[in-house]
């Protein structure tokens, strides 16, 4: 009988395709702890870039620049963990 909680273009998988389908998996497992990790780190940076940017003369405002990377970087790698992980029924945790 066939596992009703899969979709059905992945009911049918040979072995190379199964294995094809777990690392696409893993990896967006990796690049949604990724996100999450950018993620904290520009929110603990934010207090660091508001003072700079307030404080800072002229365009020198590293600390912004940083919190904006790392924003940015956390989105995309939070999309493209979402992406890589779609279809999934289980909850991985590696």
């Amino acid at each position: 009988m066939a596992n009703t909680l899969l979709p059905i273009e992945e009911r049918n998988l040979n072995p190379e395709e199964v294995e094809q389908l777990d690392r696409r998996r893993r990896r967006g497992q990796l690049f949604l702890v990724i996100g999450f990790q950018c993620l904290i780190v520009s929110i603990l940076v934010t207090v660091w870039a508001g003072q700079d940017f307030t404080l800072s003369p002229g365009w020198a405002h590293p600390m912004v620049y940083w919190d904006v990377l790392t924003g940015i970087l956390a989105v995309f790698f939070l999309l493209a963990g979402l992406r890589l992980r779609r279809g999934t029924t289980e909850f991985l945790s590696y």
